[in-house]
């Protein structure tokens, strides 16, 4: 089902849209907090520390390629908007082209380096088997989980944001059932928990790719359309290496941030591991509604609306700040049962840890909805180099106060760092989006 956002009430269409990829990613995230919490419950929390400084590396590289099928989704949000289909088409297969011969360079480098790539971040050895394994079985799944991106990218520019939260649902289900069988009755430690993962990915790609293929025409393929257009591979790559440099340069931050954690000892990268979920959980629905700004703005930037753009913009910052209010509640004051989610009662320590960071994050969640908010708007008016700018120096930022805070205070340091990388973020792009706004 198409979405034509160009018309009608922009609050609706900004709600609509959004909702949906909300969902979607609060399922998708359920397969890395799953691994976690079973993990924790039925492996132990030395094994939890080993998915935990996995983790940063798998989303660095997992976010890179989900970040070339965003940069590339807003092409074709703009060519669905001003109507050429043949483009839109076009635009398409190059990306899935250009899309799979990238992943499957990076699958072979990322499987032959994953132990000295944890050996750089200061991973304890006694967790590297573990944390190594774990890593190179979701490695050989990233062909899955570029095939679902794009395909849902592609879904998603046309306004359809409903079909991808749907197969989500079922596979975060299926990983959900398959980690309790793998960890808790077949024993199979952290190389059962990367299995679940990767098998729910692809059980994913394969229901959107059938979708696609019988119930959506307008992207069903011949076999002389599936071409690799040089000219839009250019622009393509254009946009997309932005958008994979800035979700990359997000994750490599936080790489980096786990090298200031890992030598506080197992406790308390065991706590870090599961607040982060916790962070990626309050972190995801904000992206997706900037996500449906940046689809908004596009369509109406490729159809020359342009009177539509500004209150799309106001809308989005609003449903931005209405989630933090429900975060603040939700996390400051459900913390310990948060916590004891991923630990058990016994641990008291770590636990106790984790309360500490989350009641600050609670309140720090608001500077992300509003970078957030700024970054959607700046992607839909095609301005990417801002928002990998303004991302690149909130990594520098909060690695910084990482390091200086980190041996003081322990894990409450890393809160504190985040909350001022992202006022140093604010700082940088706030000026560009007030000169932008006044332009428009």
């Amino acid at each position: 089902m198409t979405t034509d956002m160009t018309k009608g009430n922009i609050s609706k269409h900004l709600i609509t849209f959004s909702i949906p990829l909300i969902l979607g990613n609060l399922f998708q995230l359920t397969y890395n907090a799953a691994d976690s919490i079973f993990v924790g419950r039925y492996v132990g929390t030395k094994a939890l520390a080993a998915v935990g400084t996995a983790n940063p590396i798998m989303n660095i590289v997992m976010f890179l390629i989900i970040g070339i099928c965003m940069g590339a989704s807003v092409l074709m949000s703009e060519y669905f908007g001003s109507g050429n289909i043949k483009k839109l088409k076009r635009e398409v297969s190059t990306t899935m082209i250009g899309g799979f011969i990238f992943t499957s360079c990076v699958i072979a480098f990322c499987v032959v380096f994953t132990k000295p790539i944890l050996r750089l971040t200061r991973t304890p050895e006694e967790l590297i088997p573990d944390a190594s394994l774990y890593l190179r079985i979701i490695f050989f799944g990233l062909i899955f989980t570029f095939l679902y991106n794009v395909f849902a990218a592609t879904l998603r520019s046309i306004g359809d944001s409903k079909t991808p939260l749907k197969f989500l649902m079922i596979s975060s289900v299926l990983n959900v059932l398959m980690d309790i069988l793998f960890l808790k009755y077949f024993k199979m430690g952290v190389e059962g928990a990367a299995i679940a993962t990767v098998t729910a990915e692809m059980l994913s790609s394969i229901f959107c790719i059938t979708y696609i293929y019988l119930k959506v025409p307008l992207l069903r393929f011949s076999r002389k359309e599936m071409v690799l257009d040089k000219t839009l591979l250019r622009i393509t790559i254009n946009y997309s290496w932005v958008t994979a440099m800035q979700q990359t340069c997000l994750y490599v931050g936080k790489v980096l941030v786990q090298g200031a954690v890992n030598p506080l000892g197992v406790q308390a990268i065991a706590a870090f591991n599961a607040v982060n979920r916790v962070d990626d959980f309050a972190f995801m629905p904000q992206q997706s509604i900037a996500q449906a700004m940046t689809t908004f703005l596009a369509q109406n930037r490729g159809a020359k609306k342009e009177e539509r753009i500004k209150p799309g913009l106001w809308t989005g910052l609003k449903l931005e700040s209405i989630y933090w209010t429900i975060i603040l509640v939700v996390v400051f004051f459900g913390s310990r049962n948060i916590m004891r989610l991923f630990i058990s009662g016994s641990d008291s320590i770590v636990i106790n840890m984790g309360i500490i960071y989350l009641q600050m994050m609670a309140f720090f969640y608001l500077l992300p909805s509003w970078t957030n908010g700024i970054q959607g708007y700046f992607r839909g008016m095609g301005d990417l180099k801002i928002t990998l700018m303004s991302t690149f120096v909130q990594m520098i930022g909060r690695v910084i106060f990482s390091y200086i805070l980190a041996p003081r205070f322990g894990v409450a340091g890393i809160a504190v760092s985040c909350g001022l990388g992202w006022i140093v973020m604010l700082s940088y792009e706030v000026p560009f989006f007030v000169k932008s706004i006044k332009k428009s």
